[in-house]
C-alpha cells in the first residue's frame, strides 16, 4: 500500500466498556458523554489553492454528501507550514446524540489539532478516564477523546479505539495529518492525490473523484501519517492464521460475547429501531436489543420484501414473538428497478450481489427515516465470520474453512459493510454491526473450525449452517428467565441472502429486465467497453454501464472488487466443487444446498409429501 501512496507529494508531507457507557433504552436519559457522531468527513492536506477557492471547493462538494450528515456543516481552515499551502477539514453532521450541539470539526485543548469523524467509540468513558490530561472536554461527543488521545498517544491513536469509524485530524502545531478506519471498514472512507501533491479524504468517493488522479478505497484497520508518508496496518488479529482457531466450543462464551456487542451499540439520544429481515442474524439482534426493554413495544423492528416474500412472514413471526412495534414495507420489482440508478450512485459500486440486496435496503432506508428513525441496528457480519453462506456447506475441511472465513471478513467493507453503511447514510440513517464486533470475533475466530463444518441433516450436532450461533441462544443457554430468545422456527431457519429472502420474484425480474433492455450487440462489446472486471452477464452490465455514467473516472471502477463467485463465495471456493466452475449466480439458490434445490432434486412423489 505504501507503494501506491503519493509519489508526487512526498515532499508535500515534511513537517471494556463501563457501565456507564451504555445507553439506555430509547425514552431514558442518556449521559452527556454518550453523544454520538455520524456524519461524512471531507479533507484536503497541502493543496495548493489559495484560501478563498479552497473553502469554497470543500463548500461545494460538501454538499455532495451531505445526505450523510443533513443536522449541520463545519469547515477548518489552515495554513501549512510548506509555503503556499493549506489545509481543510470539513465535516457533515447526523446528530444522533448532543442535540443542536457538537458540531465538527472538534478540536485539542489548544485548539490546534482539528478532527473530522464519521464514528462511534464504544470505550470513551474508558480512554478518557486514561488520559493524563484532564482538562474538561469541549463537548459531550464520544469521538472527543480521538483529538485528545492523539496527543497523548500519536500513531498508536487508533489502536486504542473501540468502534466504528473513520476520521481525519490536522495539527497545525506538528503540521502532521493522520487518517484512519475501523477494524472491519463498517464506516466508508476514500483517498487520493491531487495534480499538486495534495491529499484528499472523503467518506464517499464522489467527492473527491473529479479532483484526484487516482481515487483509492483506504484500508479498514490502517492508519495514514504524513509523518511517516505511510498507510501502516494497526489492526493485525491473531486468528488471521488458522493455527490460532483451536478453542474448545464454549456455546455461553459466543453468547455472552455477542449480548456485550449488541448491548454496547445501545448508545443514542435519538430513536432507534433494528432492521428485522426474519433470518437468523437481525432476528437475534432483536431478540436482544428487546429483552432491555421493559415493555418491547416501545422498540421498533423493520423488514422489507415483496408482497408475500419470506422474510415478511419471518419477519413478523419473530416480531410477534419479541413484542416489538414492527412495521413492514413492501415494494414492487419495478419500484426496485426505478431505484437502481440511485442505488448505484449511492453505493458506489457495480457488484451484482451488493446491488441486489442493496435495493430493498435503500428504499427501507427511506422509510425508517421518515419516521424519524436515526439509528438501526442489523445482521451483516455473521455469514463471514462463522461460515453462515451456503456454499461453506461444501468446505473440505476446517482449514479452509476458517481461511475462507479470513477472506470473506478482509472484503466485507467492499461488500455488506459498504452496501449497510451507503444504503442507510444515503437517508441520513446510521446503522450499526455488532456481529463485527472486535471481542465478539476474537471469540467465534479462535473457535476451532471444526464446530463451523456442516454436517448431514440426520447429524444431531451441526446439522445446519451456523449451529455454532444457533445452539449458543438455543433454549438451554437462558439465564435471564425472561423465555426463548426467538422461535425454534426462526432459530433453526436455513440461511436467506437478503437479495433472496425479500421475494425470489426481485432477482427473477431484475434479470429479466436486463435480459431486455441490454441487447445482443450491446452485449457483446462488454470486453471493449470495460476492460477490468469485463462483466460476465447482461445484469452485470446494465449496472457496469450506469455505474460509468455516474463515475467515468478508470481509477473509480478500480475500487470495485470482481472475480468469480458463487453464493457470495471467494474464487478460492469456487474449487470446493467442479459443478460450481463457470457458473456466474452469486444467489443462494445457485447451490445444491438450498432448500430449492434440495425440493427440486426429491422425487416427485416424495416432495408431493414433503
Amino acid at each position: 500500500l505504501g507503494a501506491l501512496l503519493l509519489p508526487c507529494a512526498v515532499d508535500a508531507f515534511a513537517g471494556s466498556r463501563v457501565a456507564t457507557a451504555r445507553a439506555a433504552p430509547r425514552g431514558a436519559s442518556v449521559p452527556a458523554a454518550a453523544r454520538v457522531q455520524a456524519c461524512g468527513i471531507l479533507a484536503v492536506f497541502e493543496s495548493t489553492m489559495n484560501a478563498d477557492d479552497l473553502r469554497l471547493t470543500a463548500l461545494q462538494l460538501q454538499r455532495m454528501i451531505r445526505h450523510r450528515g443533513p443536522d449541520g456543516s463545519g469547515v477548518h481552515l489552515t495554513e501549512s507550514a510548506a509555503p503556499g499551502r493549506r489545509h481543510v477539514v470539513a465535516h457533515e453532521r447526523l446528530a444522533i446524540n448532543g442535540g443542536v450541539g457538537g458540531n465538527q470539526p472538534l478540536y485539542s485543548h489548544d485548539g490546534l489539532a482539528a478532527l473530522s469523524v464519521n464514528g462511534e467509540i464504544y470505550n470513551h468513558v474508558e480512554l478518557r478516564e486514561q488520559l493524563s490530561d484532564k482538562r474538561p472536554f469541549a463537548t459531550g461527543s464520544d469521538c472527543e477523546v480521538i483529538v485528545h488521545a492523539f496527543r497523548e498517544y500519536g500513531l498508536d491513536v487508533a489502536s486504542k479505539l473501540d468502534g466504528d469509524f473513520a476520521f481525519v485530524i490536522v495539527d497545525e502545531k506538528t503540521g502532521e495529518l493522520y487518517a484512519a478506519r475501523d477494524p472491519m471498514g463498517v464506516n466508508s472512507l476514500y483517498f487520493g492525490y491531487g495534480e499538486d501533491g495534495s491529499l484528499w479524504f472523503s467518506s464517499e468517493m464522489k467527492a473527491i473523484a473529479k479532483h484526484t488522479e487516482r481515487v483509492m478505497v483506504f484500508p479498514p484497520g490502517h492508519y495514514y501519517s504524513s509523518r511517516t508518508r505511510e498507510i501502516t496496518k494497526y489492526y493485525d488479529p491473531d486468528w488471521q492464521d488458522v493455527s490460532a482457531a483451536k478453542n474448545a466450543l464454549d456455546l455461553p462464551a459466543v453468547h455472552t460475547a455477542f449480548e456485550k456487542a449488541v448491548n454496547k451499540r445501545l448508545m443514542s439520544e435519538v430513536p432507534y429501531g433494528v432492521l428485522l429481515s426474519g433470518g437468523l442474524d437481525s432476528s437475534l439482534v432483536s431478540s436482544v436489543v428487546a429483552r432491555e426493554f421493559d415493555d418491547p413495544k416501545k422498540l421498533k423492528t423493520f423488514s422489507v420484501g415483496l408482497e408475500g416474500s419470506p422474510d415478511l412472514v419471518a419477519a413478523q413471526r419473530v416480531a410477534d414473538q419479541l413484542g416489538t412495534d414492527h412495521y413492514s414495507f413492501t415494494f414492487t420489482v419495478q419500484e426496485g428497478i426505478d431505484a437502481v440508478s440511485d442505488v448505484i450512485y449511492h453505493l458506489e459500486t457495480y457488484d451484482v450481489t451488493t446491488i441486489r440486496a442493496g435495493t430493498p435496503m435503500f428504499l427501507l432506508a427511506r422509510k425508517i427515516k421518515g419516521l424519524g428513525i436515526k439509528m438501526v441496528l442489523s445482521g451483516e457480519g455473521s455469514d463471514e465470520a462463522l461460515a453462515g453462506y451456503l456454499y461453506f456447506h461444501k468446505a473440505p475441511d476446517g482449514t479452509a474453512l476458517h481461511e475462507e472465513c479470513v477472506r470473506k471478513l478482509s472484503m466485507l467493507h467492499m461488500y455488506d459493510c459498504l452496501r449497510a453503511n451507503k444504503a442507510t447514510m444515503a437517508w441520513g440513517l446510521e446503522v450499526r454491526v455488532p456481529f463485527l464486533d472486535k471481542d465478539f470475533l476474537d471469540v467465534v475466530m479462535r473457535t476451532d473450525p471444526d464446530f463451523k463444518l456442516t454436517k448431514p441433516r440426520d447429524a444431531p450436532t451441526q446439522n445446519i449452517e451456523k449451529w455454532l450461533m444457533r445452539a449458543a441462544f438455543d433454549e438451554d443457554q437462558v439465564t435471564d428467565g425472561k423465555g426463548p430468545y426467538l422461535p425454534d422456527e426462526v432459530l433453526w431457519r436455513q440461511k436467506e441472502q437478503f437479495s433472496d429472502g425479500v421475494g425470489y420474484s426481485w432477482i427473477d425480474g431484475l434479470k429479466e429486465h436486463c435480459e431486455r433492455v441490454v441487447s445482443d450487440e450491446a452485449f457483446s462489446t462488454a470486453a471493449f467497453r470495460f476492460p477490468h472486471n469485463t462483466p460476465q452477464t447482461k445484469e452485470a452490465f446494465y449496472f457496469r454501464s450506469i455505474f460509468a455514467q455516474h463515475f467515468p473516472q478508470w481509477s473509480a471502477a478500480a475500487t470495485v472488487p470482481g472475480g468469480p463467485s458463487i453464493a457470495c463465495s471467494s474464487a478460492v471456493a469456487i474449487e470446493w466443487d467442479e459443478a460450481w466452475k463457470g457458473m456466474a449466480d452469486p444467489s443462494g439458490r445457485a447451490v445444491g444446498s438450498h432448500d430449492s434445490a434440495l425440493d427440486a432434486a426429491k422425487p416427485k412423489e416424495a416432495a408431493a409429501t414433503a
